[in-house]
């Protein structure tokens, strides 16, 4: 569950520490991710700490140690289920998500059962902010509100979209999909890095993803910085 730097450096990581028992340098990581300086290298390797892949062990020259890898490359190392979103991983060793089945509290043996949606952490409904990678709980959804294909669940942190109906506290169903049309909500990740929660314009050949809040200013991006990750389906607020 990882964006797609992330899961380059964790495999480079892992690959060199298979090969010779130790980890790479930072100058040798930024070199083989192609970039600019090793402040990005550092951002990773504490997004990587973060989500449980790796360690840095301390009073150690090049201290890091892989923990475990994603499900979709080893399975058996990660103490996870196999739910993998691509608002978090990108286009790269993508698995589809699972919506798990969970009967409902019903005294009518012909209702349908609730859907045990994962919930996958933060998505920022102002200034993107890098997703949380995890799965963090199940909610349980109604069929109705979910329809054909896969789902998953975000947090929404964040009040550009308050003009929308979205507030910071709220979970948003979102329907795994590469696709939307103008106008629709979607899940947008900016630079293969960043995730956001925002209304799909086209302006031209470019992409604008617009907020719901005079606040906020629309922005700009070339088409192949934008990448959807899924669109809005439904909405549960909790009072």
């Amino acid at each position: 569950m990882l964006t797609r730097k992330q899961h380059e450096l964790l495999m480079f990581i892992h690959e060199r520490m298979k090969e010779e028992g130790i980890p790479p340098s930072f100058d040798e990581m930024k070199e083989a991710l192609d970039l600019a300086s090793k402040s990005g290298i550092h951002r990773l390797i504490t997004a990587l700490e973060e989500r449980g892949f790796i360690r840095r062990l301390p009073n150690r020259a090049r201290a890091l140690e892989v923990i475990r890898l994603p499900d979709s490359i080893a399975p058996g190392l990660s103490p996870q289920r196999g739910f993998s979103p691509s608002v978090i991983e990108g286009s790269l060793g993508r698995r589809q998500p699972e919506a798990i089945r969970a009967p409902t509290a019903s005294n009518d043996d012909n209702a349908e059962p609730a859907v045990a949606v994962p919930v996958m952490g933060r998505i920022a409904a102002g200034v993107p902010i890098e997703a949380i990678q995890h799965q963090t709980h199940l909610i349980s959804v109604p069929p109705d509100m979910l329809g054909v294909g896969e789902h998953y669940a975000l947090e929404v942190k964040g009040d550009s979209m308050i003009d929308a109906g979205i507030f910071e506290g709220d979970t948003v169903i979102i329907r795994d999909t590469n696709t939307a049309n103008a106008g629709e909500i979607v899940v947008a990740l900016v630079d293969d890095e960043e995730a956001t929660l925002k209304r799909l314009r086209r302006k031209g050949a470019s992409i604008a993803l617009e907020a719901a809040n005079p606040a906020y200013e629309t922005r700009i991006f070339g088409p192949d910085r934008v990448k959807v990750q899924g669109k809005l389906v439904g909405l549960i607020r909790r009072y």
